[in-house]
């Protein structure tokens, strides 16, 4: 499952001890610009929602509970309405709308899952497009004895587990990835991660030769020769001497969860960090063989003591976050392409924190960036996001395991922040007015945003601010703690820079988004 780096006071103690600046960073070596740069292909893609991130408020209703630490939430096309869900255990339940949460299990393989550890057990669930007729699913766990990333097909009709393909994972008992789907290709991607412990110890990501730290693209509607699958030919590494051929993607670290949206056929990652970033990766249809990044690269940020290799190519990740946030690892969603919220989040990407539970929304922006919001809260501890056939979304938490449907609704901001941007050479002065747009006044407040990698706060006025990684909080003076209705207050901070000069790109002002002005 996926890796929780602080809980609790620790995580409290961590965060009031170490509120420091990064060392600034960038891809010094040869760095790709983000693969999703360029806007979906025109004609593609229905109109996604023009409503502003802001003004968007995402809230769950709770449908079942007595779930057992739930891991994966998916839905067969059968025209049943059903959703299945796996369980840590080895089992998978299965959820209708009608009826609620089946008392028996769909099926149960807890007699070949290893569970021990937090994140081993069962992981990850397939439906191929052919279920109704095959009565087929595609598992991904950990087995006995010894804990080895296993994908297995287990046909219904007769309870057979059929092992396709494993990769030893010995070693450390976390960073097992464990996320399967079906691609526009109809082919089977699986992610896996680096193998565990702490900054890759056994160099996974960058290396070749194994699975771990990848995402694996294989046939699984026939076999080839000794092999239960197929390696499809235009596999990247499918002719390179030495490489498994299976790889699609390479340089992840724990890719818990990934999707593919069902509209373009592009490809979102959550790709859980280390310790100083969690990031999202974005990639058009068929880019296989990119590298992303880890070890060398922790999100945008060199990784100290990583494994850089002269001549490699990394591709960035299109959103990052610290967990200064109160985040600790990301889990990877959805492009929203449902109809009972398309007017409102329609082609918007939808994602959460394990820890921080903030719902993020990402939006391409048409300009080669990404539009970005926090938009709500989820349940605590939420493992998964999932979709039904027709594109809602459900997600399910670990503890106290519960399915939660996730509705979206439009809530205009109290608040606006218009930015002045002046640099020069090294260093940036940014001037932000605050605007109350709400109809109560604001006493007291604490406006949240983050900066660009490599901008480090030097001076500050109207504010007392602290900057811990890329996060700054600023917290009113006492001579404008009020903010009435209509009016506005200034603030602002000196900064140096490495190269970055993008102004902040989101604001919250006492747990509330902002609109953007200028």
């Amino acid at each position: 499952m996926l890796r929780s780096r602080w809980a609790g006071q620790l995580l409290l103690a961590l965060l009031l001890t170490t509120l420091t600046v990064l060392p600034a960073a960038g891809h010094s070596l040869a760095s790709a610009p983000p693969a999703a740069a360029t806007a979906t292909p025109a004609g593609t893609a229905a109109d996604p929602s023009s409503v502003p991130l802001p003004s968007l408020h995402a809230s769950t209703t709770q449908v079942a509970s007595g779930l057992r630490r739930p891991t994966a939430v998916v839905a067969p096309d059968d025209g049943t309405d059903r959703l299945f869900i796996t369980e840590k255990s080895g089992t998978v339940r299965t959820y209708h709308p009608e009826t609620g949460l089946a008392r028996e299990p769909l099926l149960d393989i807890t007699s070949a899952v290893d569970e021990s550890g937090n994140e081993r057990g069962l992981l990850g669930i397939a439906v191929p497009s052919d279920f109704a007729d095959s009565n087929s699913l595609y598992l991904a766990y950990t087995a006995l004895p010894d804990g080895a990333v296993t994908l297995a097909r287990y046909r219904l009709d007769d309870s057979r587990l059929e092992v396709l393909l494993s990769q030893p994972h010995a070693e450390f008992s976390n960073h097992n990835g464990g996320q399967l789907a079906f691609g526009p290709d109809g082919h089977l991607y699986w992610s896996i991660g680096d193998g565990g412990g702490s900054a890759d110890p056994l160099g996974a990501g960058q290396r070749l030769d194994t699975l771990l730290g990848k995402i694996v693209r294989i046939d699984v509607s026939r076999s080839c020769g000794p092999l239960p699958y197929c390696v499809p030919g235009d596999n990247p590494f499918a002719d390179t001497p030495g490489a498994r051929e299976e790889i699609w993607l390479y340089g992840l670290r724990n890719p818990w969860r990934f999707s593919f949206d069902s509209v373009d056929g592009s490809m979102w990652i959550g790709d859980v960090g280390q310790g100083r970033w969690e990031e999202v990766d974005h990639l058009m249809p068929g880019q296989g063989g990119l590298n992303l990044g880890w070890s060398c690269y922790e999100g945008l940020e060199k990784f100290a003591g990583g494994d850089c290799r002269p001549g490699e190519t990394y591709t960035d990740p299109v959103f990052t976050y610290s967990p200064y946030t109160g985040g600790c690892s990301v889990i990877g969603g959805h492009v929203y392409r449902g109809r009972d919220h398309a007017d409102l989040v329609g082609g918007t990407y939808i994602a959460t924190d394990y820890c921080s539970s903030t719902v993020w929304a990402l939006r391409p922006d048409g300009e080669g960036g990404y539009d970005q919001a926090e938009i709500g809260r989820t349940p605590t501890q939420v493992t998964a996001i999932g979709t039904t056939v027709d594109g809602e979304l459900y997600v399910v938490n670990d503890l106290p395991g519960g399915l939660h449907r996730v509705s979206f609704e439009r809530e205009e901001p109290t608040c606006r922040v218009d930015r002045t941007v002046q640099a020069w050479g090294t260093g940036t002065t940014v001037d932000l007015t605050v605007t109350n747009t709400g109809s109560t006044s604001v006493s007291g407040w604490t406006l949240e945003f983050p900066l660009a990698l490599g901008q480090t706060v030097t001076s500050d006025w109207n504010t007392g601010l602290t900057q811990g990684s890329n996060t700054i909080r600023a917290v009113n003076a006492s001579h404008n703690a009020t903010i009435a209705p209509g009016a506005s207050i200034t603030l602002g901070y000196l900064a140096t820079h490495t190269g970055d000069l993008s102004p902040p790109p989101r604001f919250m002002l006492n747990g509330d988004a902002c609109a953007i002005g200028r």
